[in-house]
């Protein structure tokens, strides 16, 4: 609250700003979270004034925000922070008259939060500087992808440094912003019942599930270039495995923490050449009903091309070779128009060495990021009655519940005031993104020599055949 900041946010009629960013600086504005002295400039093309600007701002607040959240007065406060700037990010004179609209920085934190498309990221960085707004305390945050390979990635990666240092460079990824992934840290490193068991002897296999009901929507241009492994998996569905895998840190900082995911990505078996057939899985949607309404095929989607190759859904069993985890698959599944919208981690624990009961199913922990944030504890228990007839029960942990009393954060508004406090512990270090992409690359030109066409599979089902045919090679199945 004593950090008097200017928020500059380019792309600032884009979806992820008015959804996501604007709702969450509400938020952090209504509950005192901000100085009084933080303004917010929206950047963008489009010819608008400052009341244009507003006006549009509010329209998406009220739509994003619970109408029980949402205040009219609170809102009209909230305007008075609020400034809209036209100007071409690509143009290098439109910064000289962003500086003059600045005026000075009189030791403001600047953020400059990067909202748009990554080949605009290095022209951005490279005209701040020229325009001298990349000072001592200018910020910059970098949405993901970072890149789409390795080398795009070591290329931004360079520009950006060459302008900011990496002490102020916050490259985002907002399920690291979610309460439900912090709460995994503190289940495993605050809790003496998990360490011990926490490795290969006792987890039989994990599972990591991101899977969206949702299509591409208007992102098919950008989706189209990506698909599922560059969109979800190098970022998110990598920053899960690396929380679960992870040692403890020495310390809970951004330098250990980060230190500790960087290892477990270093230590990730390749994938390479023709591997990509027995380790992974390409799908893409077909047309299909999901609550009950028909969806159409992915290649008939705006912006798609009609013979389109891209994945809609990727599957991929990773390993890690080191002492903790060796022998322990990870397998990792992300897909759009699937079944039902969730988000979850489950660690398998191991069958006890010996049957004593005639039914005995295995130990689970169930991870839920989202539609609800919760942890259970799948455990066996007797059944009431005659005999030993045991049944799972679960231990439930129901984050919302437990916690009625005080409103849920959404990620962004965690991360935002972390970038203008300073505290780089939930964004991503340079050498994480880059080993990362590291581990992807070998999997993408695998593909585009071996597995070039995707499976299909109908909107609305977990995935194509293929998926469950891969995980059922291994011994194991799908969580549902």
């Amino acid at each position: 609250m004593s950090i008097s900041c200017d928020m500059l946010v380019f792309g600032g009629t884009g979806d992820l700003t008015l959804h996501k960013l604007l709702p969450a600086l509400y938020h952090l504005h209504r509950d005192g979270r901000l100085h009084a002295d933080v303004r917010i400039l929206a950047l963008a093309r489009k010819k608008l004034d400052r009341d244009g600007y507003v006006a549009l701002a509010e329209r998406h607040c009220r739509a994003q925000v619970a109408r029980s959240d949402f205040s009219s007065d609170t809102w009209q406060a909230f305007a008075q922070r609020l400034d809209y700037f036209a100007m071409d990010a690509s143009q290098r004179g439109d910064y000289v008259r962003l500086a003059h609209h600045l005026g000075q920085a009189e030791g403001r934190v600047r953020v400059f939060y990067l909202a748009t498309a990554p080949d605009l990221f290095e022209p951005i960085a490279a005209n701040l500087e020229s325009a001298g707004l990349a000072g001592d305390d200018a910020r910059i945050v970098l949405e993901k992808p970072i890149g789409h390979s390795l080398d795009s990635a070591l290329e931004i990666n360079e520009a950006i440094g060459a302008v900011f240092p990496e002490s102020r460079i916050y490259r985002i990824d907002h399920y690291l912003g979610k309460e439900t992934v912090q709460n995994l840290m503190a289940l495993r490193f605050a809790n003496a019942l998990f360490e011990p068991i926490w490795r290969a002897a006792h987890i039989d296999h994990v599972q990591i599930t991101v899977a969206e009901t949702l299509g591409v929507e208007n992102r098919g241009g950008y989706y189209d270039n990506a698909g599922a492994m560059r969109d979800m998996l190098q970022n998110h569905l990598l920053q899960l495995l690396c929380l679960v895998a992870m040692e403890a840190p020495v310390r809970f900082d951004a330098k250990h923490i980060r230190g500790e995911k960087v290892k477990v990505l270093e230590a990730l078996k390749p994938i390479t050449g023709n591997d990509v057939l027995d380790k992974t899985v390409r799908g893409q949607y077909g047309a299909g009903r999901i609550g009950g309404h028909d969806v159409q095929a992915y290649y008939f989607e705006p912006n798609i091309d009609n013979d389109s190759d891209t994945e809609t859904f990727v599957a991929v069993k990773a390993e890690i070779d080191n002492w903790r985890w060796a022998g322990v698959p990870f397998y990792l599944r992300t897909g759009k128009r699937m079944a039902r919208k969730r988000s979850e981690i489950i660690i398998t624990f191991k069958q006890v060495p010996h049957l004593l009961f005639s039914k005995g199913e295995v130990n689970r922990l169930v991870i839920s990021l989202q539609p609800e944030e919760s942890i259970s504890l799948q455990l066996m228990a007797k059944a009431p009655g005659k005999g030993m007839q045991l049944e799972p029960v679960e231990l439930d942990l129901n984050l919302a519940h437990a916690f009625s009393s005080t409103r849920r954060w959404e990620a962004y508004e965690r991360l935002l005031l972390d970038v203008i406090e300073g505290d780089s512990t939930l964004f991503m270090r340079r050498d994480e993104v880059e080993a990362a992409w590291n581990w992807v690359d070998p999997i993408l030109r695998g593909w585009h020599s071996y597995y070039r066409k995707p499976r299909p599979y109908p909107a609305g089902e977990d995935g194509p055949d293929q998926a469950h045919q891969f995980i059922e090679r291994q011994g194991h199945q799908w969580w549902q």
